[in-house]
């Protein structure tokens, strides 16, 4: 190590490892020494040799003061400690990608030692700051293990990480010329615009509560009944000791404080563990009307987006009194089945008093297409690593594993954060437990789509060699909204049908899909091209967005934007009655949703000019299929980038990857017969 790194890791009194933390909270172990030190940088800089300074805009919109006696870097800084400094004599990035190294090669006594020290403690100083007004739920995870574990995976944690959001967003704002503001991004990271955060900008920049989405403080840190207000509230502002709001009210948080036992300390500045002082009873938390505050999407022009909270309220379950929470935070996804007993918290390893438990997934259709060290949420992992160093750890060559470590080529080359053998196994043991916990997403993901569609009966009109008609039943099983429902017009839900003959030969197939992963419909870029034919008779849940066009008339489109004359587009309020027309003039939605308990019966034929060359007898496989997103939402999309230096592809083949079969039949096709649903045997072979 030189030697002004030696003696600077000396005055901090930690100890480097080739300088470089393991743990991303010893920053807080050397904040006093700094501002210490930072005095003392300052009095040594050669103030005739310092230029003027210089204020140089870096790309979160963060103003940073930097100067230096022989270069004027540019620097590129977050909020947290992790930086590029770009040499302007070189254009090239300089050594190390942290404040604290780019510090500790600086030389001593100069104005840009000061100056990045003075940068790395307001990023200490900027971290306390966001932490003592929107606490992290990482700050929750120590007396909420089980509730943290479970949101951790969820898609209230996904919300503001998704890549495919992100860039949608972004694409709107761009085509709206930001007049569409914090409309979207207001219900996925309230906190992020409660801070006023951009609208627009990668989430390794935001701060870390910000792009945890819909966390802990959203819902528990909220006290006004807001109703649907699309995501526009305001969060109760506090450190981890001011009060909570929740469904139980305080009784038991005030036994735990008094019990010696728990050893908590609900004061600032006292030893013990910490704790908010008091839980306030917030009746609406277990209300239907509090999830419609962000799950009815309203723009400003009278464009009903998501209705979900709409379509309850005229169901047959919001008659009966069963709420949103009854089936999305029970004990069976999307079955209000009744809730699980179970202590609230932990704490120090001592149980609170059982109670009702509501589980914190909230099983949904959207799941995780990013690097598995940055989703799931886990506490370690961001100890370990920022977004960025997670990004550089090859996953799928084995880095932490003995097949790997035990067989490295020569000459192999490390990022720098992962040279070391032992941090790349505990690395690989935090990668496990995540993919432990995606694996059990999956699952959950699985039982409630299952809660919500049935593939029910199939029903063989005709089976020789002259043609074959047959139909299937898909059914909507719950009486709670319709399916899909939310952002329906994205929502991919759609029977794989193939028959084949004796010999397995293919005669018919629909719900097939592109190259790109598309099925053939009017947007796969496949069939707009020619190359492909149209899927006749591809049936897809999917909402489709209908925009008027310049001249008149109107088209499916991927985006609910329209195109303007106008060179400036904006987004402007309605200046008719949407309510006297029924829709808004620029766009609606052709909805293609499944009502409560209803049913929709797709009809395939194959004719018997398709059947010549084949030879019976017939056998059908018919799969229902459900994936977040379309494929060609992604080209749409795709020029504003995507977050986490992924390309199109990588968000496709993820998207693609991790649709879920929820039904599949194979059986003979005879003339009268019937394949009923087996709820035991989803995945079935029949004859």
């Amino acid at each position: 190590m030189p030697l002004k790194r030696q003696r600077r890791a000396a005055m901090v009194g930690t100890v480097l490892r080739r300088t470089r933390m393991r743990n991303a909270s010893s920053i807080g172990l050397i904040l006093a020494s700094l501002f210490v030190f930072m005095l003392v940088g300052f009095t040594m800089a050669p103030p005739n040799l310092a230029p003027a300074p210089s204020i140089i805009k870096n790309q979160t919109g963060i103003d940073l003061l930097i100067a230096s006696h022989e270069v004027s870097p540019v620097v590129r800084a977050s909020l947290g400690a992790s930086t590029e400094i770009i040499d302007n004599r070189t254009q090239a990035p300089a050594p190390g990608n942290s404040l604290l190294e780019q510090w500790l090669n600086a030389d001593m006594g100069s104005t840009l030692s000061a100056e990045l020290l003075r940068h790395l403690a307001d990023s200490a100083h900027t971290a306390s700051f966001i932490e003592n007004r929107f606490p992290s739920a990482n700050a929750c995870a120590a007396c909420h293990p089980d509730h943290y574990r479970e949101w951790s995976v969820s898609q209230h944690a996904y919300s503001q990480m998704s890549p495919v959001f992100n860039a949608m967003h972004g694409t709107i704002l761009k085509l709206s010329n930001g007049t569409n503001g914090d409309f979207c991004i207001r219900c996925h990271t309230q906190v992020g615009m409660n801070l006023g955060e951009p609208e627009f900008m990668s989430n390794m920049d935001r701060s870390a509560t910000s792009r945890e989405g819909i966390t802990c403080i959203v819902c528990h840190r909220v006290d006004n009944a807001y109703s649907k207000v699309s995501g526009r509230f305001a969060i109760v502002e506090g450190d981890i000791f001011d009060p909570v709001y929740g469904s139980q009210g305080g009784s038991e948080v005030k036994r735990v404080i008094d019990d010696p036992g728990f050893s908590v300390n609900a004061e600032r500045g006292q030893s013990g563990r910490a704790i908010h002082a008091d839980a306030i009873r917030f009746d609406q938390l277990t209300e239907s009307a509090f999830c419609g505050a962000c799950h009815d999407v309203n723009l400003v022009n009278g464009f009903r987006l998501e209705e979900a909270f709409s379509e309850y309220k005229a169901t047959p379950s919001a008659k009966r009194g069963i709420s949103c929470q009854d089936c999305h935070m029970g004990s069976v996804p999307g079955v209000p089945a009744g809730y699980d007993t179970a202590p609230a918290a932990i704490v120090g390893g001592n149980p609170t008093t059982p109670r009702k438990r509501t589980n914190h997934y909230f099983a949904g259709p959207d799941y995780s297409v990013i690097h598995p060290g940055i989703f799931p949420h886990n506490v370690r992992a961001a100890e370990m690593a920022s977004i960025r160093e997670w990004l550089t750890f090859d996953v799928e060559a084995g880095w932490g594993t003995d097949e790997f470590e035990m067989n490295i080529p020569d000459g192999y080359e490390f990022p720098e954060r992962w040279e070391f053998a032992d941090d790349r196994y505990d690395a690989r043991d935090i990668l496990n437990e995540n993919a432990e916990l995606l694996a059990w997403a999956d699952d959950q993901r699985l039982a409630v789509l299952r809660a919500g569609y049935e593939m029910a009966d199939i029903v063989v009109d005709e089976a020789s060699n002259g043609g074959i008609k047959f139909k299937v039943q898909i059914r909507n099983a719950t009486d709670g909204h319709n399916v899909p429902t939310g952002f329906d017009a994205e929502r991919l839900v759609f029977l794989q049908v193939t028959v084949t003959d004796a010999n397995g030969q293919v005669v018919f197939v629909s719900g097939d899909r592109d190259p790109n992963g598309d099925v053939r419909d009017l947007h796969s870029i496949y069939v707009h091209n020619g190359e492909l034919p149209i899927d006749k008779y591809l049936f897809n849940l999917q909402s489709k967005f209908i925009t008027r066009m310049v001249r008149g008339g109107e088209r499916e489109q991927v985006l609910a934007v329209n195109y303007s004359p106008s060179p400036l587009p904006f987004l402007r309020p309605s200046t008719r009655s949407t309510v006297l027309l029924g829709r808004p003039l620029a766009v609606r939605k052709h909805r293609s949703t499944i009502q409560p308990l209803q049913s929709k019966w797709p009809e395939y034929a194959v004719s018997g000019r398709d059947l010549r060359g084949s030879t019976g007898p017939y056998t059908a496989n018919v799969k229902l299929i459900a994936q977040m997103i379309p494929v060609n939402l992604i080209p749409e999309i795709q020029e504003v980038g995507f977050d986490y230096f992924m390309s199109p592809r990588d968000v496709a083949d993820g998207v693609v990857n991790g649709a879920q079969t929820l039904y599949e039949r194979e059986f003979e096709l005879r003339s009268g017969f019937v394949s009923r649903l087996d709820p035991n045997n989803p995945v079935a072979v029949a004859h």
